[in-house]
């Protein structure tokens, strides 16, 4: 019975750790402002680690952006480690305070964001190229502003509930040179 007990209680556990609000962050300052942040060049630069704590993959992110009417339309282009290079263009769509829907060539479906004080939540699913394959991963996404020129995202990336990894990545907004 004990033996039973103590396995409930860590399951329990486990599962309490990834049901974090994105309203526990609504007083934390700076207010993260997508808009705002995204409206001058960004440069990242991000890590991709298993479950083991590995770091297997790194990269940097060139992100540039521009506005179509109410959405927000980022344009990512990553230059791996390996010398490879990937870019993803997302189009980002405010649905209502604080709320945000996603699309990408690569996402399924839409991408459900929601933002509050100094945080902003995402969650989507992902076709994730990996050599000759490619597999459809689940990402949970969590941005923090540090301050109005610093933003840090930590994922975890998963795979019919099992995590397979996480992703780290520090944004930093680039001086907008003037001619």
């Amino acid at each position: 019975m004990t033996r039973l007990l103590v396995t409930l209680l860590l399951l329990l556990g486990l599962t309490s750790c990834g049901n974090v609000n994105v309203g526990r962050y609504a007083d934390q300052q700076p207010q993260l402002d997508l808009v705002r942040f995204f409206s001058q060049p960004v440069k990242a630069w991000g890590i991709y680690q298993t479950r083991s704590g590995e770091v297997i993959k790194r990269f940097e992110v060139d992100i540039s952006s521009r506005r179509e009417g109410d959405r927000l339309i980022l344009d990512e282009r990553f230059l791996y480690s390996d010398g490879s290079r990937q870019r993803r263009v997302w189009t980002l769509t405010p649905t209502g305070p604080g709320l945000w829907s996603g699309r990408a060539d690569d996402v399924i479906g839409e991408a459900l964001g929601e933002v509050a004080g100094n945080a902003l939540r995402w969650r989507y699913r992902l076709n994730l190229p990996v050599d000759d394959s490619t597999y459809e991963v689940t990402f949970d996404d969590w941005m923090y502003l540090m301050d109005e020129d610093t933003l840090i995202n930590r994922s975890s990336m998963s795979k019919a509930g099992i995590e397979l990894g996480q992703v780290t990545l520090f944004f930093r907004r680039q001086p907008v040179s003037t001619p």
